[in-house]
Formats: C-alpha cells, structure tokens, sequence
C-alpha cells in the first residue's frame, strides 16, 4: 500500500519515547538522532527556524566568575559538542611561549622548568587581552626581535637567588625559615610593561598581568641556587597547545530521567533512595487522599513513607538501582537526548559566561564561512 501523503504531528508521547536514551540494566538503547526529513513514515522533520526559535532554551544553574553550569535544551548533540571543541580549543588566550634562561643553577633541568612556566594560567586588564594581537615567529633571515611588539608580547621576568636567613633559630628544620627563596612561586614572577602596555596593564590590580593562583610552586632552591629568566607571552589557541586552552574543565552530560513505575513504599523507600546521590530521591508520607485514590498503589498505605524524584539532574546514573530484585519493574531510567547540561570552568583569563558567549561568536563565524561555499557547491553541480 502506498504511504499517505499527508503529513501528521507525532504524539507527545512518542515524542517523549523518541527522544529519551534507555539506561537498561546492561544496555543502552535509542542513543541515534532521528529527527531528520523521511526518518518516520507521513512525518516532516525538515528544520525549521522558527520551531528551533520556539523550543530552544538555556537555563543558567550556577554562574560564578570562573565556574559556570548550564543547560541547553532543545539542540542536537552535534551542535552541543561544537560548542564543546570551541571552547577548549578555538578561543584565544595569553600564556608563556618563550623563555629567556640567563641563568639556572637549580636543580630542575631548563626544559623542564621552561615548560612549568608555560602552562602558569595568568590573568590581567580584560580589555588588553582582548585588543592584543598575534605573534608570528620571525623568518630565517630576520632579527629575533623583528616581529616582537607592545601589542603582540608581555615580557615578564623571574629573579630569585636562594640564601641563608642568619636570623633563623638554630634547632630549625623548615627550608622556608632557613632559607630566603626556597621556594620559588609563581608570584615571584614580574609583569615588566613594554610601550604602552601599562596603559592596558596598570591602575586598578586587577588589571595588572599577574599568575591567576600565586601559590603555584615553580622550584625549590638551596643556598647558592640561583634562577634568572625573561619570558615572553604571546596569543595563541588551544588546538595549538594546551596552555593556550582557556578552560580547565569543559564538558557536558545528558539530563537523567528517573520514572517510577509502582509505588515503592516502607523500607524498600529508604533503600531505594541510598541507590542514587544524595538529593535525587525524596522520602515523603502517604497522603490520606492518595491512601483513598482507587489504582493509585497507595491503598491502605497512608503515613508511609514513599520514594519521590526530587531532582534528577544530580543523578550520575549509576544503575545500581537496576541491581536490587526488588525494584524490577519499578522504576525506568533514562536521558534526554536534547538536554545537556554543560559545566564550564575558566581557568581565569576569561569569565565563565563570556567563554560561552564567544564561542557562540565563533560558530557563528565558521557558519558564515561556510554557507557561501555551500551555495557554490550546490550551484555548480
């Protein structure tokens, strides 16, 4: 029989079915998209602009400095991830690119210690992070300095010599009270403005270039070491190398959904509960006209404590709940295939919420160079 041609909204409920990934005791299930055109039989799922308008959204749960979670609701995983790969890897940031060793005389070998500083997150004036410009390595035939400039280097510079502290007590075991400089942090490192980089780079102190955590422990030294280094930083991006990433953390997961089929009652409540994170399960009483509502598993059960979904979106899905006899049948799990919820921690260059906004600028940009050789590609062929 040939197909209708007419063309029909699905049910809510197959929706549901359709866009829910199965967590099954030892499977998962319906982890494919298949909302595209011609997936389901009279159903048209071509996009749609305005229906993505209508139904996408972003839910902001925790938004602090440099730690932000959030959700984005109504996209495909495809979409989620590019969000993902930007922002670790496509948006630019300053970190230490060349060292200058005068002298090291500690025990940490120079490239070992040329590394340690490369990966030191620093931070500064937002607005001459912004404004500063590219590096490039000079050509074979240029001077070292050739393409070095105020608006493309920070110069920084480490000096520290280890001595003895003659006032320190003479049964003292701390090297820190022994010595001047044992420790070597990253807040010995100094900030040495070039051209008009303290106009950038000066005034308040949170515009002044300086170690996102100054405790950071670069070496230890003994009396006689001593470390002498100029450093240059330069703008560069994550898929280049790790110290340019601007997030220590980016990462998404899907929302969990937990629904429970038969009433879980008693004992069997507590323990259910004990089988997710804590805040995922609430434990609440029978009321009496549940305990009165005819088919509702409740009957004669009023005062009882009974098991609840409080909040689903602190469950890790484990599945432990799939491991207790008791519970068979009595509860489904599953995720939500168009709800992620990212988690973004900036590793202090940039705030947690502009790390979002930017790489929203920058897939908009790659779709803007994109679509032109698209429409080329369809109209020659």
């Amino acid at each position: 029989m040939a197909p209708s041609s007419g063309r029909r909204a699905p049910s809510a409920a197959e929706i549901e079915q359709r866009n829910t990934i199965g967590i099954n005791k030892e499977t998962v299930t319906n982890t494919v998209s298949d909302a595209y055109p011609d997936n389901y039989a009279n159903e048209d799922h071509a996009w749609d602009k305005e229906d993505f308008r209508r139904t996408f959204k972003v839910q902001f749960h925790q938004n602090d400095q440099f730690e932000a979670q959030f959700s984005l609701i109504g996209i495909d995983a495809s979409i989620a991830n590019a969000f993902r790969r930007i922002l670790i890897a496509e948006i630019p940031s300053l970190a230490i690119e060349t060292v200058f060793i005068n002298n090291n005389t500690s025990v940490i070998q120079d490239e070992v210690l040329a590394h340690r500083l490369g990966l030191i997150p620093f931070t500064g004036g937002k607005k001459g992070l912004r404004e500063m410009g590219f590096w490039r390595k000079p050509g074979p035939e240029e001077d070292a300095y050739a393409t070095t400039f105020d608006t493309n280097t920070v110069s920084l510079k480490l000096v520290a010599k280890c001595t003895r502290n003659k006032d320190a007590a003479k049964d003292e075991r701390e090297p820190t009270a022994l010595y001047h400089n044992a420790h070597v942090y990253a807040r010995d490192i100094e900030f040495t403005p070039i051209g008009n980089q303290a106009k950038w780079f000066s005034g308040a102190p949170e515009n002044e270039i300086r170690p996102v955590n100054p405790d950071i422990l670069i070496a230890k030294m003994r009396p006689g070491q001593e470390i002498d280094i100029e450093m240059h930083m330069h703008k560069g991006f994550g898929w280049d190398h790790a110290k340019y990433s601007p997030v220590a953390t980016a990462s998404y997961r899907l929302l969990p959904t937990i629904t429970i089929l038969s009433p879980v009652l008693g004992a069997d409540a507590e323990k259910f509960a004990k089988c997710f994170m804590p805040g995922v399960i609430g434990l609440e009483k029978v009321t009496r006209q549940e305990a009165r509502t005819q088919g509702s598993g409740y009957e004669d059960h009023e005062g009882e404590l009974k098991a609840v979904v409080k909040d689903p979106m602190r469950d890790t899905v484990s599945r432990e709940v799939l491991r207790h006899p008791e519970f068979e049948g009595k509860v489904k799990l599953g995720r939500r295939k168009d709800h992620f919820i990212f988690s973004i921690e900036s590793v202090g260059q940039w705030d947690s919420d502009e790390l979002f906004m930017e790489s929203v600028k920058t897939l908009k940009k790659k779709c803007a160079a994109l679509r032109p050789q698209v429409t080329n590609m369809v109209q020659t062929f």
